[in-house]
């Protein structure tokens, strides 16, 4: 592309994988690995405190005994903690 006598280098897109650079502000942060919970497991919650896993259906819910009433807890797990 030529304007008024000069040339312009025009800058075209790889279309190869990105690269990731490891000290780049900008990368994506990577999601952590799903908590699998087992039966006994000690747990504490956000809202209902201490418990103990009694359950785990389908890999994919837990149901917790919390003391006053088993309640079930599914994923994402963000408010429970294993201990």
């Amino acid at each position: 592309m030529r304007v008024r006598g000069r040339m312009l280098a025009v800058m075209t897109r790889s279309d190869g994988p990105r690269r990731p650079l490891s000290a780049s502000p900008f990368r994506r942060p990577t999601a952590p690995a799903p908590e699998q919970f087992a039966v006994g497991d000690r747990v504490t919650h956000d809202k209902h405190g201490l418990g103990r896993v009694v359950a785990v259906e389908d890999d994919l819910s837990v149901i917790v005994d919390f003391g006053a009433a088993p309640q079930r807890v599914s994923p994402p797990f963000s408010s429970t903690t294993r201990l």
